[in-house]
């Protein structure tokens, strides 16, 4: 019955599980909203953004089945097209330095920008760097750097919440005065800061984050083959955040140096806001 309504997960080579067809007409599309946005391009030394992508494909679900998920191309791309349009340098890492995973299925094919950025930035995707030698090498000198970007898709969820270096890359942006952006799944990340028990570096901030109470309903439509793991939001908000949105909407937050968005229906609001926060501090700050 499920094949019939086009409910089905579909089956991919390795058994894991991308969407079925029915949510991939509702949850994604083959252009964006993009706004090609002319910005007062940004002169100054700290010309890098490191983006924190994850190198997983596949989440294991409550019930034992692997969905094939990745960083979301659109929740990727759009943001870091508006901070390359601003003037800023992207660098691309993973935990190990293994390629960076996109969840292709949702690739917005016919959009002439994203899909010419990609060209762009592909290599730098196959070929990134590892958030090992990012923390022995680069963490003595945030002259470099202006902004931390972690990418949503729920592959953010996988191995970025309880790496050590995620830790201390956040950390170091906090205390270096960059700006912190994420979206979507990709706040996960945040929770690094809380391992070995040390207090929540977020504790009370507000971000917008995917809620969890989406989550829950979308194995009904077969967009994944079965429930969370875990719960995102709701452990975000354990830690001590304040989530402000409750839907998966254009939802964008900021707090602080912290700028966050709530969907794939936010990328192109939240990088219009990273880059526009991004050259107001540099601005402010003497950068």
């Amino acid at each position: 019955m499920k094949k019939l309504f086009g409910l089905a997960p579909q089956l991919e080579p390795d058994g894991s599980h991308s969407p079925s067809k029915l949510p991939l007409k509702l949850a994604t599309s083959s252009t964006t909203d993009f706004s090609d946005k002319q910005y007062a391009r940004y002169e100054g030394d700290r010309t890098k953004v490191l983006v924190i992508a994850t190198e997983q494909k596949n989440m294991t679900m409550a019930n034992g089945k692997e969905f094939s998920t990745g960083n979301h191309p659109v929740e990727t791309l759009v943001p870091m097209l508006h901070l390359r349009n601003a003037g800023f340098e992207l660098e691309i890492a993973t935990p190990t330095g293994a390629p960076a995973v996109l969840e292709m299925w949702a690739f917005p094919s016919e959009d002439q920008h994203i899909s010419a950025f990609y060209d762009e930035v592909r290599s730098s995707f196959n070929n990134p760097r590892s958030l090992t030698d990012v923390v022995a090498t680069s963490l003595d000198t945030p002259g470099q750097y202006a902004a931390v970007f972690v990418p949503g898709g729920h592959g953010a969820m996988l191995g970025l919440p309880a790496d050590s270096n995620v830790d201390a890359i956040l950390r170091w942006a906090h205390t270096n005065d960059l700006i912190t952006i994420s979206i979507c799944h990709g706040p996960a990340a945040l929770l690094a800061t809380t391992l070995d028990d040390k207090p929540f570096l977020y504790d009370g901030y507000e971000m917008a984050v995917f809620p969890h109470a989406v989550d829950k309903q979308t194995p009904r439509i077969g967009y994944m083959p079965g429930h969370m793991p875990w719960a995102l939001s709701e452990a975000l908000e354990e830690a001590g955040a304040t989530v402000t949105n409750s839907k998966a909407d254009s939802s964008v937050c900021v707090d602080r140096r912290l700028v966050s968005g709530a969907s794939p229906q936010a990328a192109n609001a939240l990088g219009e806001l990273a880059a526009a926060t991004l050259l107001d501090h540099a601005a402010t700050s003497g950068w």
